[in-house]
C-alpha cells in the first residue's frame, strides 16, 4: 500500500525551478531514503509534502489525501523532525514533548520514559539551555512517543553524537517492524546504507537515480581489490573499468556489472595472489552523480546550484 506519493512535483521561484518532476513513492513499513548535495531540493520537497509550500505543477498526497488541501488532517498521523530545530525557551525539555504528543492524540508515559532513558535527555531542563545536540533529542522522542502512521525525517541526526545516532537507528528499525513508514532525508550516507530500503538521489531539483540498494549498485557494478605477482598492463583501457587506486600492494577498481567476467579473465593472466570484491557504497553511488555535475559546471555546460 503507498502511503506518500509525488507526480511530476515542480516548484518554481521566479525562473528558477527549485524542484523539476519529482516522482517519490513511499509503501507502507518502508524506510525511503531522500539524498542529495545542499541546495538540491530535498527540503523544498518536504516542506511541499507537509503542506507548508504550495506546488508550482504536479501532484503530492499522503494517505491518499492532497498534501495541500487536506495538511491538517494528514498532521494527525504524521511525525516531523527538522534538521534545526527552534524551541520554546521558556519551557522545559519534558513540557514540549508532552505538548507534542498530545496535539497527536498520543498519552504513552512508559514509552516517553523509555526514550528519555534511551537517549539520556535531561527533561527538566529549560530549553534555552539546551544545545543543537538536546534539542533534537527533544524533537526525536516527541516523535517516536507519538503513534504515528508516517515519520518525516529532515537531517534529524544532526548535532547527536554517535551513540545517540545509534539509538535514533534503533528507533526507525522498531517503527518500520511495527508497519511506519519512514521518509528519511540525510545527509550521512552511512545511516542511509543502514536503514532504508529505497533510496532517491535528487540533484538540481530533478530525481536522478531511484530504487533499492541492490537495484543502484547493480547498475553501477562491482568493486575489485586485485593482487597479482605481475603488473597488469592497460588496465585503464580494459571496456568497462574505471576509477582506478592503488592500495598498498593492491590495485582497487571499479567493473561495470556487465563486464566482470572479461575483467576477472584479462587479470588472472597476470598470476592472482588475492582477490577481494564488494558491491559500491551508497557514498561511491551519490559521488558518482556529484562528481558528474561539478564537471558539468566546470565545463560550462551545468546550470544554477
Amino acid at each position: 500500500m503507498t502511503v506518500l506519493r509525488t507526480v511530476d512535483l515542480t516548484k518554481k521561484f521566479g525562473d528558477f525551478a527549485a524542484l523539476d518532476g519529482v516522482n517519490i513513492e513511499v509503501g507502507e513499513g518502508e524506510v525511503y531514503g531522500f539524498i542529495g548535495p545542499n541546495g538540491a531540493g530535498k527540503s523544498t520537497t518536504l516542506r511541499i509534502l507537509l503542506g507548508i509550500l504550495k506546488a508550482s505543477e504536479g501532484h503530492a498526497e499522503i494517505f491518499g489525501k492532497d498534501a495541500w488541501k487536506e495538511a491538517v488532517e494528514i498532521h494527525k498521523r504524521v511525525a516531523y523532525v527538522p534538521g534545526d530545530i527552534n524551541l520554546w525557551p521558556n519551557l522545559t525539555g519534558g513540557e514540549v514533548i508532552d505538548l507534542f504528543v498530545k496535539l497527536r492524540g498520543g498519552n504513552n508515559l512508559d514509552r516517553r520514559q523509555e526514550l528519555i532513558r534511551k537517549f539520556d535527555l535531561d527533561p527538566t531542563k529549560k530549553c534555552r539551555t539546551y544545545s543543537k545536540g538536546n534539542r533534537q533529542k527533544v524533537a526525536l522522542i516527541a516523535a517516536f512517543s507519538s503513534d504515528v502512521d508516517l515519520y518525516i525525517l529532515d537531517e534529524p541526526t544532526s548535532g547527536l553524537d554517535p551513540l545517540m545516532e545509534r539509538v535514533f537507528q534503533e528507533y526507525v528499525l522498531d517503527a518500520k517492524k511495527q508497519g511506519k513508514s519512514i521518509l528519511l532525508s540525510s545527509h550521512i550516507l552511512s545511516e542511509v546504507e543502514k536503514l532504508c530500503d529505497k533510496v532517491a538521489i535528487i540533484r538540481e531539483g530533478k530525481i536522478i537515480e531511484t530504487g533499492t540498494l541492490k537495484e543502484l549498485r547493480h547498475l553501477t557494478g562491482t568493486i575489485l581489490l586485485v593482487e597479482t605477482r605481475e603488473p597488469i598492463p592497460n588496465l585503464e583501457g580494459l571496456k568497462g573499468v574505471s576509477g582506478i587506486q592503488q592500495k598498498g600492494a593492491a590495485l582497487s577498481f571499479q567493473v561495470d556489472a556487465s563486464e566482470v567476467d572479461h575483467a576477472i579473465r584479462y587479470i588472472s593472466q597476470f598470476g592472482v595472489t588475492r582477490i577481494e570484491s564488494s558491491p559500491p557504497t551508497l557514498e561511491e553511488l551519490f559521488m558518482r552523480h556529484y562528481e558528474g555535475t561539478s564537471k558539468a559546471v566546470e565545463s560550462g555546460a551545468g546550470g544554477e546550484s
